[in-house]
């Protein structure tokens, strides 16, 4: 069974979940997925088959119970399939994190102004040749042309 199809369904991807935060016997395992889904017991061993048989879930035998945890290669296998697509998420995210810290900083700056502990503020420092020197139409100041770097 391909791992999307595994994943595909609702009760398969919710076992994981659970998995997820540690191991867990079949018993604890059946006790949420019925309870959450109305299926049998018998349908959640069939799940959890499923699951075992295409590794996304390890069982180890203790004492008379079997624990479940999350089996990590096909994880793997998907997450290398999904990086090709990651370029359509990952840049808008890094814009999204830049946003909230600019607000952040508004927020922290404006509450800084308003209790009266904002430090005064900087001018934009100048470097001591863009200042003193003058420059010529077309030259971008503080950058030497060609000329004065073969000199």
């Amino acid at each position: 069974m391909h791992a999307f199809d595994v994943l595909g369904d609702p009760v398969r991807r919710r076992i994981l979940e659970l998995l997820a935060d540690g191991e867990l016997t079949s018993g604890a395992v059946t006790a949420v997925i019925q309870q959450e889904f109305g299926i049998s017991q018998p349908a959640v061993s069939q799940h959890l088959k499923v699951l075992r048989e295409s590794g996304f879930a390890t069982v180890r035998p203790d004492g008379a119970r079997r624990l479940y945890a999350v089996g990590t290669d096909p994880l793997r296998d998907v997450d290398a399939w999904l990086d090709r697509f990651r370029r359509f998420w990952t840049p808008p995210l890094e814009a999204l994190a830049t946003e909230l810290a600019r607000g952040k900083r508004e927020r922290r700056l404006r509450a800084e102004v308003e209790r009266g502990t904002a430090a005064a503020p900087r001018a934009p420092a100048e470097p001591a040749a863009q200042a003193t020197e003058p420059h010529k139409p077309g030259e971008r100041p503080g950058h030497e042309t060609d000329q004065e770097k073969s000199s």
